[in-house]
């Protein structure tokens, strides 16, 4: 598999996974709206704090398609640890609620 074919591939694979989040922020979104007025403001918090997240991935996403074939493999090291991070956060809110 040639590096255009590997980096097009790890696009889509880094899409669909975003893609899931949001579908699980819009699932959190409607569970704060059910929960009392202290859980509510909890889950809103985090909730903001995943969507900040999530849009550090999108711009590194965004990097990732400006970066030449040779040159994706460095932009998707700061594209990983970023999805580490909001994996991170997702577990901790997973936890909490």
């Amino acid at each position: 598999m040639e590096n255009n074919e590997k980096k097009d591939a790890y696009r889509k694979k880094i899409e669909a996974q975003i893609e899931e989040w949001d579908a699980q922020i819009d699932l959190l979104k409607a569970r704060a709206k059910k929960a009392g007025a202290e859980m509510q403001l909890k889950l809103e918090r985090q909730i903001e704090e995943l969507k900040a997240r999530r849009e550090d991935v999108r711009a590194h996403l965004a990097e990732l398609h400006k970066a030449g074939d040779d040159a994706w493999h460095r932009v998707r090291d700061g594209l990983d640890k970023a999805l580490g991070e909001l994996r991170s956060a997702w577990d901790k809110i997973k936890e909490r609620f």
